[in-house]
């Protein structure tokens, strides 16, 4: 399969599409790109033309100039550290642009509000920190809010943590963060299901959900309103069977409400210590990657 083809795919088609990723799979790269070149899905799906225009816009070398001169680089399930845990995924991307290091094996997701309280990122940071102490790595969104105070955490315990974004790695969006995303990819990593100039839409952040649940053991939410972009990842992460935790707050705070459903829906465990977490992460942890041992608690 040739990783030409991959990136060109990865280009041109949206993140997320169950569709495009059954054809992806049945067919290969090199096989696909010409089929949907030769119109053999103009009929059945209206995305294929927009997508053919998108294949022929651009060629695979100047695809891949655009990523190293963003100094990053494009990996494929194919390359030694894909991370397999995206193979759960019912949709899992053609590729990833990664900008830092290689991903880490074992990590958590901490995601939950843009505006949480003094409480809610103080826990974000303490559990993230908690982690980083562990060497479990941190996984989130880059955004403001729970996010920065999650990935903070981790980079002031000297641990790893990496940014799924909803942009290119060449972007940093939020702008408020650029700072945030050169300290990330010191010890951790960028991540992108774009090309690196891509900017960031609204569709895409429900899309790289996904993204950050399946690359982690378990996602913890902290803080999160009634409807939160935050429950999709915790969504997310439930449909691959990752332990979903949710961290309780004050019954008056309107941004712990998310957290509180996940609770009363009986979707998320509660957990209020780093330990807590651990106890329900390590036994699918070693489940799952086959790799993993030892009194981690």
């Amino acid at each position: 399969m040739s990783i030409l083809s991959q990136l060109r795919l990865f280009s041109a088609i949206e993140g997320g599409s169950k569709f495009w990723s059954e054809e992806f799979a049945k067919h290969g790269a090199d096989d696909l790109v010409t089929r949907i070149e030769e119109g053999f899905y103009d009929r059945e799906k209206k995305s294929s033309l927009r997508i053919k225009e998108n294949l022929l816009k651009i060629s695979a070398a100047e695809l891949m100039e655009e990523i190293d001169s963003a100094n990053a680089r494009f990996i494929t399930p194919e390359s030694s550290e894909w991370p397999s845990l995206l193979n759960d995924l019912s949709a899992p991307p053609f590729g990833l642009v990664v900008k830092g290091n290689p991903l880490p094996a074992r990590a958590v997701a901490i995601v939950g509000t843009r505006n949480p309280t003094t409480y809610g990122a103080r826990i974000a940071s303490e559990f993230s920190s908690g982690f980083a102490d562990r060497e479990w790595a941190v996984i989130s969104g880059g955004a403001y809010g729970i996010d920065t105070h999650a990935h903070r955490g981790s980079i002031a315990a000297e641990g790893v943590t990496c940014a799924v974004l909803a942009s290119g790695v060449a972007v940093n969006y939020p702008s408020g963060n650029e700072k945030l995303f050169a300290e990330i990819q010191e010890s951790g990593a960028l991540i992108s299901e774009v090309m690196p100039h891509v900017r960031a839409r609204p569709e895409r952040f429900l899309t790289r959900n996904r993204l950050i649940a399946a690359l982690s053991l378990g996602t913890i939410v902290v803080e999160a309103a009634f409807r939160s972009g935050s429950l999709r990842t915790a969504r997310d992460a439930a449909d691959i069977l990752r332990i979903v935790m949710a961290v309780p707050g004050p019954i008056t705070a309107p941004t712990s409400d998310g957290c509180h459903r996940l609770i009363g829906e009986r979707c998320a465990e509660i957990v209020t210590s780093v330990s807590d977490a651990l106890e329900l992460m390590m036994p699918v942890s070693s489940h799952i990657t086959g790799t993993l041992s030892g009194d981690d608690t």
